[in-house]
């Protein structure tokens, strides 16, 4: 699912608040794959890089503490 997520926000150039949040709920039940880190690593810099917006206006995508640990992991 994650990485369903990720492939239409790169179609679209956007990341809705509705994929936001879904991702948010998949991350915090911990029901993912190495290859949906690595997407999810490839999300955050096609944000970061602005090839990718964000539909939500609050607190940044990386910050958020669920995807912080995940990134360090």
């Amino acid at each position: 699912m994650i990485r369903t997520l990720i492939a239409s926000a790169f179609q679209t150039g956007y990341l809705s608040v509705e994929s936001e949040g879904l991702l948010h709920q998949v991350l915090t039940t911990k029901c993912y794959k190495s290859e949906d880190i690595k997407a999810l690593d490839n999300l955050y810099e096609a944000i970061r890089t602005g090839r990718i917006k964000r539909e939500a206006c609050t607190q940044s995508l990386m910050e958020l503490p669920v995807l912080k640990n995940l990134t360090k992991s």
